[in-house]
């Protein structure tokens, strides 16, 4: 129960990284709550609960690809629409104020994503050492990828790059960690990191305002893992019996996934329009532009971050 709690409550500070610097707090909760509820819970059901019409249908996702990854950026990206561009986006440039800490934060993320992945199993056992072990080569790979692709189209890669990209990694192999063995588990941090990339580059050619990549990388890495789960499962290796995709001669697999991902995209989209706008006539959503300008640490709280 309580490691279902813990999926719950990460899911919901997912969305949060994308509509940063501009909401209420008195919003946030309110909007949390209701999401989680009539949004998560249903979904999260759907998924692994018994009965639940996607699991039944044979979805495959471990650890929360679709329940959690493609849900928290579909929900983020129905939020930066709904509550629009902070304040001088697009004009000035928004860049981490620490990176080491960034990096911390980061290596604390693909620390405890093994627990989140391999503990999955909810045993200590053949599949939970797999799901550890694919999860770290995942990351390692789309680390590597995302710094090689950016050393490619920007001429030098970053530290905050590879960060991006262990994370997207990380992203997409966890509806795939119980499923797949090592070499496909390569392949898919290779496909993270790639396509994570292209999909953060294109946040300014569309315009919108996802202030941490939510749906660059938790989407485009959700969706991309949870397809290749479809793909993989199975080929090279079976760690789970009936765990099997396209490669392993099961191809009815990568449309049940793709029916998955579509499926969570349009319940979550439009459930989460419908809390927003809620939640924007009892109370608002946004602050006022001279909040925003002072900062929420001091409108929203009233205390400062950093006291130098």
């Amino acid at each position: 129960m309580t490691f279902q709690g813990m999926f719950a409550v990460i899911t919901v500070a997912l969305i949060t990284g994308a509509f940063a610097e501009r909401i209420k707090f008195s919003a946030f909760v309110v909007f949390s709550v209701l999401w989680a509820t009539f949004v998560y819970a249903p979904l999260c059901h759907w998924v692994w609960g018994p009965g639940g019409w996607m699991g039944k249908m044979g979805a495959l996702d471990f650890a929360g690809g679709t329940v959690v990854h493609i849900s928290s950026a579909t929900a983020a990206l129905a939020c930066v629409l709904v509550l629009g561009k902070r304040r001088g986006f697009g004009t000035e440039a928004f860049i981490p104020h620490n990176l080491p800490l960034t990096i911390l934060g980061a290596g604390l993320l693909w620390f405890g994503w093994f627990g989140f992945n391999a503990g999955s199993a909810l045993e200590a056992g053949a599949v939970a050492s797999s799901a550890l072990v694919v999860t770290n080569v995942a990351a390692a790979m789309g680390s590597v990828t995302w710094a090689l692709v950016e050393w490619l189209h920007r001429g030098k890669p970053t530290t905050l790059g590879a960060a991006s990209g262990a994370v997207a990694g990380l992203v997409a192999i966890t509806p795939a960690s119980g499923f797949v063995a090592t070499i496909p588990a390569l392949i898919i941090g290779v496909g993270a990191g790639g396509f994570c990339y292209l999909g953060c580059a294109w946040k300014m050619k569309l315009g919108y305002d996802d202030a941490l990549d939510v749906v660059g990388i938790h989407g485009v890495g959700g969706t991309w893992g949870a397809l290749a789960t479809g793909i993989f499962a199975g080929w090279t290796g079976v760690v789970q019996p009936g765990g099997l995709g396209l490669l392993a001669g099961k191809p009815v697999q990568l449309w049940i996934q793709f029916v998955s991902v579509m499926a969570t995209i349009a319940f979550v989209f439009i459930a989460t329009l419908i809390i927003l706008l809620v939640v924007k006539a009892l109370i608002g959503l946004r602050v006022s532009e001279e909040d925003e300008v002072q900062g929420l640490d001091l409108s929203q709280h009233g205390e400062s971050g950093y006291a130098l």
